[in-house]
């Protein structure tokens, strides 16, 4: 263990192969444990005789501006990727000494409040406290949530040829928190109606997927679900395909990318495909189904493109463009971690 214990981490997710090293020495004793801790697994499922309880938790760390909006929201995307309905949160709230205001309180308790209405969950505990541990508000949040066994859907289950659907577009949560958190650094290379748009995609086209979700499942067959968060687009894909054991092929031309993603991007040398993406879901299914999602999805006034294929796990993981395959970009860390620590 020495080599593993001298290994420095980078601002992040725990690298794939250093947490699935950690996880592999918990015993899995526990019957009732359906779905455990694993790699791209959006949440653990749990077996209560007529139906399932679902058990997520996912923190709020790189903004501040309506913190308790995105800890519900997230949240709640990772019980419905996989078929749930979101029931009770729990929300553990970090404060930093010195900075406690009750304003501050009573803004983020009013924004728990707006989002779990808006989602029809309900808050059942957690913790507050006011430390020296941090330095800007954190929320941890946990999510549970219910479904019936067999409208269970796991990022687990794509095939080899089968489509792959993304929604709404890429990167659209980083593309709000940066023209929220970094405003005067874009002021002036950015146009303001640009910014203005991009500081609205929290809420239009918005982070939650729940909806995504449940236009998806009741259109066709859908073979697996996934939330991309921390590493954007690429690390969801990527753990798509682990979670799955299978390949993959994008076609970089079919990427949705919104104009303002694309300008803020470009501004602050960020690229898209590695940036915090919640709002969008990528889908799976059979190929001849997917323009059934992706018909359902628009007429829910919801953007939803088929960007590639399920290939097998041997062809690994590919990035087509213009018709020319290259490998699949690879980010140890989420493109707003590091272009925070620069």
């Amino acid at each position: 263990m020495k080599k593993f214990d001298d290994r420095i981490f980078a601002p992040g997710k725990l690298p794939p192969d250093a947490l699935f090293r950690m996880l592999k020495r918990f015993p899995h004793s526990d019957t009732r444990v359906l779905l455990g801790p694993q790699i791209g697994m959006d949440s653990a499922v749990l077996d209560f005789k007529d139906r399932y309880l679902m058990a997520t938790t996912d923190p709020i760390t790189f903004t501040t501006d309506e913190i308790g909006w995105y800890a519900v929201c997230v949240n709640c995307n990772d019980i419905a990727v996989m078929g749930g309905t979101p029931r009770w949160f729990f929300a553990t709230l970090l404060l930093p000494e010195g900075k406690a205001t009750g304003r501050l309180v009573r803004t983020i308790f009013d924004q728990l409040r707006r989002a779990c209405n808006a989602s029809g969950v309900t808050l059942c505990g957690g913790h507050t406290e006011i430390t020296p541990a941090v330095s800007q508000p954190v929320i941890c949040g946990t999510m549970l949530g219910e479904v019936k066994k067999k409208a269970l859907v796991t990022p687990a289950g794509a095939r080899p040829g089968d489509a792959i659907i993304l929604t709404k577009g890429v990167a659209i949560e980083g593309t709000a928190i940066l023209a929220r958190e970094c405003e005067n650094q874009l002021k002036g290379q950015v146009p303001d109606p640009v910014l203005k748009k991009a500081r609205r995609f929290l809420h239009n086209p918005g982070i939650s997927v729940a909806l995504d979700a449940r236009i998806a499942l009741q259109a066709c067959k859908v073979t697996a679900m996934h939330d991309p968060t921390e590493g954007g687009i690429s690390t969801g894909l990527r753990e798509l395909a682990l979670a799955s054991r299978v390949g993959l092929r994008v076609r970089e031309e079919a990427l949705p990318i919104q104009r303002e993603t694309r300008l803020i991007c470009e501004t602050l040398k960020i690229d898209p495909l590695g940036l915090i993406s919640s709002g969008a879901l990528l889908i799976t299914c059979p190929q001849r189904q997917a323009w059934k999602i992706v018909h359902a999805l628009s007429s829910a006034r919801i953007k939803a493109a088929v960007i590639g294929e399920v290939l097998s796990r041997s062809k690994g993981l590919i990035l087509e463009k213009n018709g020319i395959e290259h490998p699949f970009p690879l980010f140890p860390r989420d493109e707003l971690a590091r272009f925070f620590s620069e």
